[in-house]
């Protein structure tokens, strides 16, 4: 007997799987392990003139130039009363991007049964970026779409350095 699948905003998607869970904000989200490239200790963030703001700016990462993009701005929080710890490096096709975090928590197998699809605020929030909401162990955990939190219009204005495009 096979797990259902969730019905997400990507219909007929499975979500199950594993992911890495993270703290923004006081709050526990994850993305698929399989979007995760690294995660390495917070770095110094070079701004980068006329970017959109949600775009922190570049870090030197072994050589090579990655955006870091700033979570709270992109998803409308205020700023954090804690500073950031790491970056998780995601891959978006042939580029790396990294999002800065107040920590790494865990990788963790997600069921299928402990998750819901994201709920419908109506048309003031967007919630294209979510997977799921998964409930597990008394705790919510907002499960997030790699591909769609990184290639959204914030992005748009980050050039693709030339040694991976």
């Amino acid at each position: 007997m096979t797990a259902p699948t969730v019905e997400t905003r990507t219909p007929g998607r499975n979500v199950e799987g594993k992911y890495l869970t993270f703290i923004l904000a006081g709050e526990e989200y994850g993305f698929e392990i399989l979007a995760v490239h690294e995660i390495i200790g917070m770095l110094p963030v070079t701004p980068v003139p006329h970017s959109h703001p949600a775009v922190r700016g570049v870090v030197n990462l072994r050589g090579r130039v990655i955006p870091i993009l700033d979570l709270r701005k992109r998803f409308s929080m205020p700023p954090g009363d804690v500073p950031e710890t790491c970056i998780v490096v995601l891959r978006a096709g042939p580029q790396l991007l990294g999002v800065a975090v107040d920590a790494v928590t865990d990788v963790r197998m997600v069921r299928a049964d402990e998750i819901e699809p994201p709920p419908l605020f109506g048309q003031e929030v967007d919630v294209s970026c979510l997977l799921g909401i998964a409930k597990s162990d008394g705790r919510v955990r907002i499960l997030l779409d790699a591909a769609r939190v990184l290639s959204m219009e914030p992005l748009a204005s980050v050039p693709v350095p030339a040694d991976i495009a």
